[in-house]
């Protein structure tokens, strides 16, 4: 399919990120990253550890929205209009719904790509798209990058419209620019607890469906033939018993002689998981930043969280929106820009209030009743 250029706009109609392959799930056993392959797995630590789709949930949410201000009245009017009803794809619309996806993609792959969609000479849409389906090119300079994605051939071709993709890394390491997974680190521990929760599963399906072992004693003292023909009657009336216990009728077994019957297995005690488990937990939850109880992990008396706790939390919410500020600022920009409006625009994230309000309140008093003081004092 050719591609048209916009008269006016100079720029294209169409997606350049709204198709192409889909991974498979990878194995979290035997994982090793190589440079970019380590997706899979994290989309499968997701769906398999819901702890760890919880907290990628509750960072995006914890971050908040913004509003953004401008130097004109009328700019400022038509780009909250746009910001409010913009589509971004998937039956979404608006910059909360976009900025939700860009994080999420941002917080599992370390890296997030979003695309301007243009028409007419006007932006017309905003939409996110799959980043493990592209590759990064790094140029002679420091600066130059350029997004590669598949053709309608298969083929990895550079992707023909650069300015008008949003590409955003997470702490990008000096030797790849792919950026740092926040599930880095966590794909041994979580292979361990998988095992554990597989273990837990295999024992109580075993616990629920019991095998019995029926042993006739004195069977040596008759002939082989007559010996078969009692095994064999008393395993024919121990079925019935038992197809009988299934349907909810009572039957009674009823043997001649010395009968044993024993549960198959179990003398073997289920392993306590509740101390390994724990241990695993804790490590994957501190990588997230955000305290357990946040999880529904009550591993503590009080489940209030400590000005420290905030404070760290805080700080962390503030560096991810450092991140993707730029990625925000570009958008609104460009819509101004092609709108012929002024594009000074500014980004004011919304306040993160994770204290008590009684405890803030208190602490203003306390900070107003101290400056009474020393105003009085010198006076």
């Amino acid at each position: 399919m050719k591609r048209k250029k916009k008269e006016g706009g100079g720029v294209a109609a169409v997606c350049q990120l709204r198709g192409g392959d889909v991974h498979p799930f990878g194995a979290m056993r035997g994982f090793t990253p190589l440079g970019g392959g380590e997706e899979r797995v994290y989309r499968e630590m997701r769906e398999a550890i819901p702890v760890l789709d919880a907290a990628v949930g509750k960072m995006v949410r914890l971050c908040g929205g913004f509003e953004v201000k401008c130097r004109n009245p009328q700019a400022q009017q038509r780009l909250n209009e746009f910001l409010r009803m913009m589509p971004c794809g998937r039956g979404q619309m608006g910059i909360e719904s976009f900025l939700s996806g860009y994080l999420d993609s941002l917080l599992t792959y370390g890296r997030a790509v979003g695309e301007l969609v243009v028409a007419g000479g006007k932006l017309r849409a905003v939409c996110w798209g799959d980043v493990t389906a592209l590759e990064v090119e790094e140029g002679d300079n420091a600066l130059d990058m350029v997004l590669w994605g598949r053709d309608e051939h298969g083929l990895m071709r550079p992707l023909p419209y650069q300015h008008l993709l949003l590409f955003t890394t997470m702490h990008p390491e000096p030797a790849h620019p792919y950026g740092v997974s926040m599930f880095r680190g966590m794909p041994f521990l979580a292979d361990i607890l998988l095992k554990i929760y597989h273990t837990i599963g295999v024992n109580w399906e075993r616990a629920g469906n019991i095998r019995y072992s029926v042993i006739c004693k004195g069977a040596e003292e008759l002939d082989p033939a007559a010996a078969q023909e009692r095994g064999r009657a008393v395993a024919e009336q121990w079925a019935k018993a038992m197809e009988d216990s299934k349907n909810g009728t009572v039957r009674d077994f009823v043997a001649v002689g010395d009968v044993q019957i024993k549960v198959i297995g179990g003398e073997a005690p289920i392993l306590d998981s509740e101390v390994p488990v724990r241990q695993i937990l804790e490590q994957l939850v501190a990588k997230t930043g955000l305290p357990p109880f946040l999880l529904g992990l009550n591993w503590s008396t009080t489940e209030r969280m400590s000005t420290q706790q905030a404070d760290l939390l805080t700080s962390e919410l503030w560096a991810l929106r450092r991140t993707v500020e730029p990625a925000m600022r570009k958008i609104c920009q460009t819509f101004l820009a092609l709108e012929g409006l002024d594009n000074r625009v500014e980004i004011v994230w919304d306040d993160i209030s994770l204290q008590d309000i009684t405890q803030e309140a208190q602490a203003d008093l306390y900070r107003a009743q101290a400056e009474k003081c020393r105003a009085e004092g010198r006076e």
